[in-house]
């Protein structure tokens, strides 16, 4: 039960990335080593333009991250969220 518990209770990220995206990459990393669910798109891959434009119409850098259903922007902000933690 408690481990259903944990599981309920993990921060969830979802990460659009592109192939070869360093923060892509180092965001994933953070998020995994803190526990959260992760969720990595990649870019050609699992969406296209099209959905970037509509999903992050004012973004122009990647990642762009939703943390538990809130888009916060990119790395820095990951690490903004998971390190000022209550």
């Amino acid at each position: 039960m408690k481990a259903l518990w944990n599981d309920y209770m993990k921060d969830t990220v979802i990460i659009y990335s592109t192939p070869n995206c360093h923060y892509c990459t180092m965001a994933k990393n953070l998020a995994e080593q803190r526990g959260c669910s992760v969720e990595y798109k990649v870019f050609g891959k699992d969406f296209q333009k099209e959905d970037m434009f509509e999903n992050f119409p004012g973004a122009r850098t990647f990642p762009q991250i939703i943390f538990n259903g809130q888009k916060i922007g990119g790395y820095t902000a990951l690490v903004e969220m998971l390190t000022n933690e209550v």
